[in-house]
């Protein structure tokens, strides 16, 4: 069913914007401090993982203005190296890629509303968040739009409201937590570096976001890589700027190992008051990131859905061609999560497949030949070094943390079984003969 109503570039932005400010930047620093205390190794993870979210969003502006249907990878993979590709990444995203981070949007929220409300209230609205969310998506493209359109603002307020006050007002704490001596050149060769990298990529993914809804996009040609460049360039200014005020605020010590790395720097900075505020305010602009991934996430589930026999029942949509059962399939499996596994196991785990199947299609971007629509600058050069990169990096998470990395490689191997149960449906996967 054609989609009426389309968004334009800025509530496409306003969507990657709030997919990827999320859990990571209020909950990173404090793993990554345990391996790298240099505040150059720490500005240089930020700002990688800002340049390669902004090599995918060149290719993914690419692949989605060439393709033009909605489903992203699903819809990439399957057109360009093989339907099971395609299968898997659809599969990863119900399981982990795009149910994950509700979860873990949630878990955060209560891990900061638990020391003001208790967790029994604070798990309440983080499951409330959730549920709300699935049913504002569950409409309309236009009523969507205008929630997503709140919920960024809300957020992004939020967020240059801490960056201002955090530069401009004066550190508390004894001790200097900024190190700008070279010891970075020993951390940024260390397996901790890579591992960090991890945390750093999974608090920006979702720089793709409004490539998944490109059938409800205006003029998708003009608007997709406005909306997803200029989103990445935002956030990258963002995420440093604010892991800049963390350390400023905050010493090593306190910051290692901790999941409330904002909370603590604004204790210090406030006491018990600004624990309090940026708690709540943490808590509630982490609904946009629910909202964002709950829009987007069950495009992929629906894409697959009307190719695969097994899945067939969450293609069926609305009136307004909203797929409203993969939206509350989705829901179903975000709720398993947050009652599964802890905050730091689900994020490494999620982050690995994630960046596992990313890398992929990035690969596959190399194949597509003749593009009709936006051409990713410099090819193949930034894809060639997005993909050596990312296997450096997956190759030290293999190393480290071999539990969480065979898990999301055990997730993708069920779902290479369940393809071959599969069946595809009557309607056959055309692929393009320019690919």
């Amino acid at each position: 069913m054609e989609i009426k109503y389309k968004i334009g570039w800025k509530t496409a932005s306003g969507l990657v914007i709030a997919s990827m400010i999320g859990t990571g930047v209020f909950t990173s620093l404090g793993f990554q401090v345990m391996e790298s205390q240099n505040t150059w190794s720490i500005v240089l993870l930020w700002l990688i993982g800002g340049l390669m979210a902004l090599v995918g969003a060149f290719v993914y502006a690419e692949l989605g203005t060439h393709f033009k249907k909605s489903g992203g990878d699903y819809i990439f993979l399957s057109r360009t190296i093989h339907p099971v590709a395609g299968y898997l990444y659809a599969w990863i995203s119900l399981t982990v890629g795009f149910s994950a981070p509700i979860a873990i949007a949630a878990m955060a929220m209560v891990q900061y509303w638990e020391p003001l409300i208790g967790y029994t209230y604070s798990m309440g609205l983080g499951i409330g968040a959730i549920l709300l969310m699935s049913t504002f998506h569950s409409f309309s493209v236009e009523q969507s739009g205008k929630v997503q359109n709140v919920l960024t603002a809300i957020k992004l307020l939020f967020v240059f409201g801490l960056i201002f006050l955090g530069a401009f007002l004066a550190s508390q704490i004894n001790g200097e937590s900024f190190d700008f001596t070279s010891s970075w050149k020993q951390e940024v060769i260390s397996p901790g570096f890579a591992v960090s990298l991890i945390y750093v990529f999974y608090a920006y993914t979702g720089w793709n976001a409004a490539a998944y809804i490109v059938e409800e996009i205006d003029n998708p040609r003009k608007n997709l890589p406005k909306a997803l460049i200029f989103a990445s360039l935002l956030v990258m200014a963002v995420y440093i700027a604010i892991q800049l005020v963390f350390l400023k605020h905050a010493s090593i010590d306190q910051l290692s190992g901790k999941v409330q790395v904002a909370t603590l720097a604004f204790g210090n900075l406030f006491g018990n008051q600004g624990i309090f505020w940026v708690s709540l305010f943490i808590g509630i602009q982490l609904v946009a990131t629910i909202s964002g991934y709950t829009w987007v996430g069950p495009r992929i589930t629906n894409a697959m859905a009307k190719e695969f026999r097994l899945w067939a029942p969450l293609a069926k949509t609305n009136a307004a061609g909203i797929p409203v059962r993969s939206i509350w399939f989705n829901t179903a499996i975000s709720l398993l999560l947050v009652f599964s596994g802890s905050f730091e196991a689900v994020l490494l785990y999620a982050g690995f497949v994630l960046q596992l199947m990313g890398t992929l299609t990035i690969s596959a971007s190399l194949k597509v030949k003749n593009i009709e629509g936006f051409k990713s600058p410099f090819k193949p050069w930034p894809q060639l070094i997005y993909i050596l990169f990312s296997v450096w990096v997956m190759i030290f998470m293999l190393i480290d943390r071999p539990k969480e990395s065979l898990f999301g490689l055990g997730i993708i191997l069920v779902g290479f079984v369940v393809f071959l149960l599969d069946r595809k449906t009557n309607h056959e996967l055309k692929t393009i003969d320019h690919v």
